[in-house]
């Protein structure tokens, strides 16, 4: 029997490097996780370069790559696909950029670059909307909450450029930074102009509204200024359909994937309680997964938590993360007509909290799959599998083949 679906299972961030605090293990070597093990054993496994070895992957150009569009080819900034996964529609030539809640304190520092990890922002993204006025510079606007303190903001209109600078400092006790041009020229001090103006307004209704006026008399970071960077100008992206002849799903908690999913064409699968964080409801996205395989191709599943642990440097954390959700991907055992591939977009290793060019594990488990010997899912176990070293373009080919939908090269 030949499988006819794909469900793409990325556990985001989850590789890392030896830690001291679990014996000079990873947090997936050391985990418990005997359901992703019965997986690996099952299947075939390897190591893959996201991008290519030595290269850092961003979420943005990892996902790209693992779904099939080479980054190097239709990467144009992460702000418009954070835009698309905030739910701004983005044209081509809109300009986008990822952006962050944060706290400003009144002396004019940064005090926390994630306003205290703040959770439901939408009133005070709607303020936003309603009362920041750009029309002197003839230019329209969307503002959108994402997860947690994430947010979008997206320009649209003539006479812009996307080569500007960011004006978050990415470090705390410091000034914002000014938006730049990076170029001399009108449409990106145009730019410019606009997001500085917009920073400007945005926090003056910020450090009024009621939201941040009861954070900050229960002892919270207030979410009082807008932190941008990830400027980029909406590209043109082959329809996953068309490329592909393959309907398919994302499912994720963080608006960049979703951004991606749904820039290619892949129809955006809300889940409730879904967080993006250690609280995620993961049994509800295996649930979604397993219903959109009925009546889809493919699916991408997006798993955030254990890259905030890394990000956070909290290997135990992550190792707990790590076991949590391997007992939500059990009913994955029984999926049948399917190829289930699982791996991780980019190491985000504790030590350096921060996403390093480290080659990250992957299974490929289903009908007419060569299995190996390897019997773990980790960093270790899956360098020695049958799939050996691969690059991540080379993940949707693997699975097309497997799925008897590759075509031919040659007579």
């Amino acid at each position: 029997m030949t499988a006819n679906k794909i469900l793409f299972l990325v556990i985001d961030g989850v590789s890392d490097r030896p830690c001291p605090e679990l014996r000079g293990l990873t947090p997936l070597a050391a985990a418990k996780k005997p359901v992703l093990d019965k997986l690996a054993a099952e299947g075939v496994c390897g190591i893959m370069d996201t991008i290519s070895p030595g290269i850092r992957p961003g979420s943005d150009t990892a996902h790209l790559s693992l779904l099939g569009y080479d980054p190097h080819t239709y990467y144009t900034g992460r702000g418009p696909l954070e835009c698309e996964g905030s739910g701004i529609h983005m044209e081509p030539g809109m300009i986008g950029f990822r952006c962050n809640f944060a706290t400003l304190s009144p002396q004019g520092l940064i005090t926390d670059r994630r306003a205290g990890r703040i959770h439901d922002t939408q009133a005070l993204s709607e303020a936003i909307r309603k009362e920041v006025d750009l029309s002197g510079f003839r230019v329209e606007f969307d503002f959108r909450s994402g997860a947690g303190h994430r947010a979008a903001l997206a320009l649209k209109g003539k006479g812009l450029g996307h080569c500007v600078t960011s004006n978050d400092p990415k470090k705390e006790g410091v000034p914002p930074l000014k938006v730049k041009e990076l170029r001399q020229t009108q449409a990106d001090q145009k730019t410019a102009d606009i997001c500085n103006e917009f920073v400007k307004q945005s926090s003056e209704i910020l450090f009024r509204h009621p939201v941040n006026v009861e954070r900050v008399n229960k002892g919270l970071n207030p979410a009082n200024i807008v932190l941008m960077r990830g400027a980029g100008e909406m590209g043109d992206l082959p329809p996953f359909e068309k490329k592909y002849g393959l309907k398919g799903s994302v499912i994720s908690a963080a608006s960049l994937i979703t951004g991606i999913g749904t820039a290619v064409g892949l129809e955006h699968i809300p889940v409730e309680g879904i967080t993006g964080s250690q609280n995620s409801n993961i049994k509800g996205k295996i649930r979604a997964a397993l219903a959109e395989l009925r009546s889809k191709d493919f699916v991408l599943v997006n798993i955030k938590g254990a890259d905030e642990s890394g990000h956070d440097g909290l290997p135990l954390q992550k190792k707990a993360f790590i076991e949590k959700i391997d007992e939500e991907f059990e009913p994955l055992l029984a999926l049948k007509g399917t190829i289930i591939v699982i791996c991780a977009d980019h190491s985000t290793p504790c030590c350096i909290k921060d996403h390093s060019a480290d080659p990250v594990p992957v299974i490929i488990r289903g009908e007419g799959v060569r299995t190996d010997d390897v019997v773990r899912f980790d960093e270790y176990s899956c360098a020695k599998g049958g799939l050996c070293r691969i690059h991540g373009c080379d993940l949707m080919p693997i699975a097309l083949d497997l799925i008897n939908r590759a075509h031919k090269f040659g007579a």
